[in-house]
Formats: structure tokens, sequence, C-alpha cells
């Protein structure tokens, strides 16, 4: 597999929207910013969000809604940005949008029946203009928050909270037919699947499990983003192994994909006319690739 290097130079990308002119917008979570990377590596500021913008994803208005977890604690090792625990700044995490004709942020969900948003992390649209996004919490030396999985409606009217508590819920994603929503937990390398039993509404699930386990990977790997093949097989980001875990959605069968010098590939998103363009951020070294994928990918419900 070939890498291409599209940019290099970012603070800590995520969040990759592919779009159809061949740029592709992503979040700089230690910059606070919304940027467009067109397809030459140049890149343009879209917005200023300010504390940590991390999912980000189109809606059904051709806005981008972004999960801002409300910042980080920054170190460096080896070269390698490192994101923390919550910094003395911190005043919460929000759920924004964008207008990508004006730059206008608007601040649409700061909590849930009066509990505050900690740490919104990633986003997912569904068919019917709705989307899932995850709080990973936010953690000290001393406490480590439960995170949960919510919906809301992108006019900032309905926020719900269909399934608590998750350990450090990241990536969230949904399958082809819109039957179940994955939710990878970073600190447990576990990716579970929610079955969809109306708007919003997931099945209540049978035992002590908080869903369906797909699958937990071995030794000292912990999970971030994913997305969805057209296959229906979950693309996992994979830190400190640092590539891409791809599990099979019905066995948990995994096929791996090793990134170069990275341990921080936190990311994939899928475009091009075939489906098979993936770009994938590298986010400790502040890089955005470019490869073609084996597998076509899931086209979302809503896209620039």
């Amino acid at each position: 597999m070939e890498f291409e290097t599209v940019c290099t130079g970012l603070e800590f990308p995520e969040g990759p929207i592919a779009m159809a002119d061949g740029s592709v917008i992503l979040v700089e979570i230690k910059g606070g910013r919304l940027t467009r990377v067109l397809p030459d590596g140049t890149r343009e500021t879209v917005a200023e969000l300010g504390g940590g913008p991390n999912g980000a994803a189109i809606g059904p208005d051709g806005a981008v809604y972004v999960c801002n977890n409300g910042g980080f604690i920054w170190s460096e090792r080896d070269g390698l940005a490192m994101p923390g625990g919550q910094p003395e700044d911190y005043t919460g995490g929000s759920i924004q949008r964008v207008d990508l004709a004006t730059g206008v942020v608007t601040t649409l969900y700061t909590e849930w029946e009066g509990r505050p948003l900690r740490g919104p992390n990633d986003i997912v649209f569904d068919a019917e203009g709705g989307f899932y996004f995850t709080d990973l919490g936010k953690h000290t030396p001393e406490f480590l928050h439960q995170g949960a999985l919510y919906y809301a409606l992108p006019d900032g009217s309905s926020i719900t909270r269909p399934a608590v508590p998750l350990m450090t819920p990241n990536g969230v994603g949904m399958a082809p037919d819109g039957s179940e929503v994955y939710v990878a937990e970073t600190r447990t390398s576990r990716l579970w699947g929610f079955a969809v039993t109306g708007q919003g509404q997931l099945a209540r699930p049978s035992g002590f499990r908080p869903g369906r386990l797909v699958t937990t990977l071995p030794d000292y790997q912990l999970l971030d983003s994913l997305a969805v093949q057209e296959n229906g097989a979950v693309c996992l980001a994979t830190l400190m192994r640092g590539g891409i875990s791809i599990v099979a959605h019905d066995t948990g069968a995994v096929e791996y994909i090793q990134f170069p010098g990275d341990p921080y590939i936190t990311n994939i998103c899928f475009g091009g006319a075939d489906m098979r363009d993936a770009w994938i951020t590298a986010s400790g070294t502040g890089t955005l690739y470019k490869v073609r994928w084996p597998y076509p990918g899931l086209r979302l419900n809503f896209n620039g």
C-alpha cells in the first residue's frame, strides 16, 4: 500500500470529512480550529472554534457539526504531540455548528437534562437527519468520568442519552442499513454494537453487557475514531500500534493495516468516485495521509 502525504504541520488533526471537490475538512484539536485541506496540500481556516474540536460531520443542511471536547493538557514526547487530561481553563464540552459559507459558529448543546457535556468526541448522522455522538468524558490524576452515547437533532431542539454508562466511548458509526450503531471504547479496546429500534432509540441489552460485543483487541491497543466500509466491516483507528484495524461486523475477525511512524493514527474517512480513496490522520506528527483502500467505504447519509 502506498501512502501519499497530503499535508503536514497540522496541530493534532482529527475528524476528516472527504468533500466532493477533493478537499478534506478536518479539525485541529490543539489549534482549536476547523480547517480545509486542498488537494495540493495547502490549507485554509474555516472557523476558529476554541476548546478542543474533535469529531466532525456534514449535516443535512450542508453545515459541519463538531464535537468539542473542551480542550486537553498538551505535552510532547519523541517529537509527537500528546493530548492529556483536563486543562485548567476547561469550561465544558459542546456540540457546535459551522456554516461553511460564512464561517459562523453556533453552539447547539452544552448539557443533557442539566448535566454538562464533558468531552464530546465523535459524531455520525442517521438517514433521518439526527445524529449520534459519543462523550468520552474528561480525566485528571484523581478521576475519570464515565461516558455515554447521545442522540440529538441538528436544530438544537432535542438531546437524549440512549446508552450509558460506557467507558471512554470514542468512535461512532452506523451499519450500512442503519440497523446498528457501533461505538469504540478507547481504554477497553472494545467495539460495541447497539441495535436501532427507532429514531435515536436503541434496544435494551440483555444481561450485564451494554450492547453486543463485536470484538476486543488484545495487548495494549487503544481505539479512537472509526469508519464503516460498504460491506459493513468497521475500520478502527488503533492507537499505540499505529494503524487501522478492520473488524468484521458479524464475526469480529480482525485484519490490520500498519501506518508509518506515528502511534497516534486517529481517524479514517472515505471518498472518491468509487469510495476507495481513504484519508487518515496521523495526529502525533500532524500529518494527513491519502491511500487507495482495499475495500470501498460506506457513503455517508450526508456529505460535502
